[in-house]
């Protein structure tokens, strides 16, 4: 028989544990311990607490212990406060970081939703020393943005037009499941129908008093690049939006980071309840100009030559003028700029069938816009069957080219012997919801434009060069935060709250980089 070390659950043991010692040198939490208790100013807390001696009230946690911890969880990927208040009361580093104390997550949850002022009071002062510890080189910025799902559901969206539709079919529902349970209280004596019933209506009439409140109370909600058209309003969360990603659509808010390119420390942190990008970059660079002033680090950083760079989503005219007008030393392409590239010559051959393959299994193939007959000088347009189409408008998109739309006529269409080839979907011309055919051509200007500038500067040598520091500088940042620190969603709800969440985690990522000179 085998001997084996004499064990016995039934015994106690004392053991001594110093917090102090458990913090240890070279981690993330010793870098943060000592940046909250030595160099960070939590004295505009202060002013929130009414229980000091004259006013009375029971004592409160001290801000520097509830930030420690609440930062701490982040950098593990833990945002739930009642886990945070779990980790306190069992993981050691929770209760050397917090003094054995263990706050109610009701108490976390609050003190991470309502103090958004100070938390971004915080993250400039985390930023200030970096600055210090010398890792700001304050010659490149990277922008870019990550959309994540929010604490709201996609199913909860809808214009105010959707949104009624919807409610009149709860309606509908209601009285169907009432009639149903007029049947059964006359027919049958069985009870667990009647339940089911009954609990069926009531999901349905909290339903349909949401939906109702809601349209009572509020607007319709307007987009920012449609010219004040109506966008999908949200329920839940009105703030945020539907955004469309690489993983599909979802309801959330568009988290936006300033990046510079020396250490990669996060230097403006927002949260944008839209998923375009082009209307954030006048407000984000504001914000770092001011930002950079009031710490004293540069009186007008746009100015004094340093790079900015952001990927195609934030072009468009306005912010191409807007950079041009303020000389802002900027490098954003459009999105024909690898087209123009001969280092993508070969991007086709490599990856073109797969492309061609995947549109053919999706869709028919079109007959092309260049079979139609548009004539610039008269601004018409005649398709390859003789008839005549309509036209629609000159707009121009976010890269700055002018386009002129055309429709077919319903009527035409639908008689037409090729709408099969035609149409994208040819059964819309069988109805009368449908719309013809629809095509646009370019319609070039001969005076030059803000457009044409950027793309000069992004087709030179010297900025190809430039915008190649993009990627590797802003990417690796998001891949910390979402694979490393776990952030898949934001868990609050509001622009307000979610951009409080957003700075926090950038804090996380800036701490990180002060562990080698915090020892």
């Amino acid at each position: 028989m085998p001997r084996y070390k004499h064990y016995d659950y039934n015994q106690t043991s004392m053991v001594v544990i110093n917090f102090e010692e458990q913090i240890q040198p070279g981690t993330f939490e010793y870098a943060l311990h000592h940046l909250i208790s030595d160099r960070l100013d939590l004295t505009p807390f202060d002013d929130l607490y009414c229980n000091d001696g004259k006013a009375g009230g029971r004592p409160a946690y001290d801000p520097a212990i509830l930030l420690k911890i609440i930062l701490f969880a982040y950098s593990k990927g833990i945002t739930s406060s009642r886990e945070i208040q779990w980790c306190c009361e069992h993981n050691i580093i929770f209760k050397a970081l917090s003094c054995d104390s263990v706050p109610h997550f009701t108490t976390i949850a609050a003190f991470v939703s309502s103090y958004p002022l100070e938390i971004e009071h915080l993250f400039e002062q985390v930023l200030l020393v970096c600055d210090q510890e010398g890792l700001l080189g304050k010659e490149l910025f990277a922008i870019d943005g990550c959309k994540l799902p929010s604490n709201a559901s996609k199913e909860w969206s809808g214009t105010f037009k959707e949104l009624a539709e919807k409610r009149e079919k709860i309606q509908r529902q209601i009285r169907y499941w009432m009639s149903e349970h007029d049947k059964t209280d006359k027919d049958s004596d069985d009870n667990r129908r009647q339940e089911r019933i009954e609990k069926t209506v009531s999901t349905l009439n909290r339903a349909f008093d949401k939906i109702n409140q809601f349209l009572k109370t509020q607007s319709p909600r307007t987009g920012v690049n449609k010219l004040g058209s109506e966008v999908k309003s949200n329920i839940t969360d009105n703030e945020s939006a539907k955004m469309k990603t690489s993983k599909g659509t979802i309801q959330g808010f568009n988290g936006i980071a300033t990046v510079d390119k020396k250490h990669q420390i996060i230097v403006d942190a927002q949260a944008f309840g839209h998923g375009q990008e082009q209307h954030t970059l006048k407000p984000i660079l504001a914000e770092v100009r001011e930002r950079f002033q009031r710490l004293r680090i540069r009186e007008n950083i746009l100015k004094d030559g340093v790079i900015i760079t952001a990927d195609t989503g934030f072009a468009s005219i306005a912010n191409n003028e807007y950079l041009y007008s303020n000389k802002i030393n900027a490098y954003i392409p459009d999105n024909r700029f690898r087209s123009r590239d001969e280092r993508f010559d070969d991007q086709k051959d490599k990856y073109g069938h797969r492309h061609e393959e995947n549109r053919k299994s999706t869709r028919h193939k079109q007959i092309p816009a260049s079979e139609f007959d548009f004539d610039p000088t008269k601004n018409t347009c005649v398709c390859p069957e003789g008839n005549a189409l309509t036209f629609n408008k000159i707009r121009e998109d976010e890269q700055g080219n002018r386009n002129a739309f055309f429709t077919g006529k319903l009527l035409d269409c639908r008689t037409c012997s090729r709408k099969e080839q035609c149409m994208v979907n040819p059964e819309s011309a069988d109805h009368r919801k449908g719309s013809g055919r629809q095509v646009s051509f370019r319609v070039y200007s001969v005076t030059p434009t803000y457009t044409d500038w950027m793309k000069a500067r992004i087709d030179s040598d010297e900025g190809k060069r430039i915008y190649s520091h993009r990627m590797s500088t802003v990417e690796p940042v998001f891949a910390n935060l979402e694979h490393n620190k776990g952030l898949k969603r934001f868990s609050l709800r509001g622009k307000k709250k979610v951009q409080t969440q957003w700075q926090l985690y950038a804090m996380v990522h800036n701490i990180e980089k002060l562990i080698p000179q915090i020892r």
